[in-house]
């Protein structure tokens, strides 16, 4: 009979080279497990990191950009006020002067190519408080009437608005007073049209302005200087200065 036996020494060697040659990775519980993950899962989890980092980047560029746009509207604000002189008044029976006043804030955005306007409510007259959007860029007056709540879009009338750079300049000019020098009234009147359902396609100042608004289209008719008859209908007057001369837009209902 033949007995066979092994060597211990030589068995304990070869175990170790099997532990040695088995890659194990320890967790925080403690565990054990062999990295036995095939690669592609490796490769999809590398593409879901490379997607996650691109929205991650992008929202960071539009909200950049959101911001820029939120403190751009936190500077340079005027305010200022306008006395004019109102022919229509003199027509009226009894009246006293034909001067009047009104104050409004003003905001320049030159790199934008947009004028900001607030009118407040007037303490004299019956006209609305309003906050207007003058667009260079677009083309493009936004009107907000914000006791009616509503939004008005007509395209930019550079005869009357005076372009932002050349506003800049005159607010700076009469800075140092609380008035401009008494001017005159200019009327223009416009007439409500169509509605607007889609008005993120204005523009970013005009989508801020009007959005979850009524929005209409205007119809300007010939602005008149001087004497006129006044509009009978159903109509809503803002008063505001984006010039040497005040304006009254007169907005009616067809």
């Amino acid at each position: 009979m033949v007995k066979l036996s092994f060597n211990s020494a030589l068995a304990q060697k070869d175990g170790k080279k099997e532990e040695e040659n088995s890659e194990v990775l320890i967790i925080p519980d403690g565990k054990e497990f062999e990295d036995d993950v095939p690669l592609g899962q490796r490769r999809a989890w590398c593409w879901c990191m490379c997607f996650g980092l691109a929205f991650m980047l992008a929202g960071i560029v539009l909200g950049g950009a959101y911001l820029y746009k939120y403190f751009a509207l936190q500077r340079g604000v005027y305010f200022c006020g306008v006395r004019y002189e109102d022919d229509l008044i003199l027509q009226e029976p009894y009246a006293d002067s034909a001067v009047r006043s009104f104050r409004e804030s003003i905001q320049i955005l030159e790199e934008e190519d947009v004028e900001l306007i607030n009118v407040p409510v007037p303490e004299f007259a019956d006209s609305d408080p309003a906050d207007i959007v003058h667009d260079f860029h677009r083309k493009l007056t936004a009107y907000l009437d914000l006791r009616l709540n509503k939004c008005y879009v007509i395209p930019l009338n550079t005869s009357i608005v005076m372009p932002p750079k050349n506003f800049l300049e005159l607010l700076v000019n009469i800075k140092s007073g609380s008035y401009l020098p008494q001017s005159y009234l200019i009327h223009e009147q416009m007439v409500i049209t169509d509605r607007i359902d889609k008005v993120d396609q204005l523009g970013f100042f005009i989508y801020r302005l009007c959005r979850d608004k009524e929005t209409y289209k205007l119809q300007r008719r010939e602005t008149i200087r001087g004497i006129q008859k006044r509009e009978v209908g159903n109509c809503h007057k803002i008063l505001h200065f984006e010039n040497k001369f005040a304006v009254e837009t007169l907005i009616c209902e067809q």
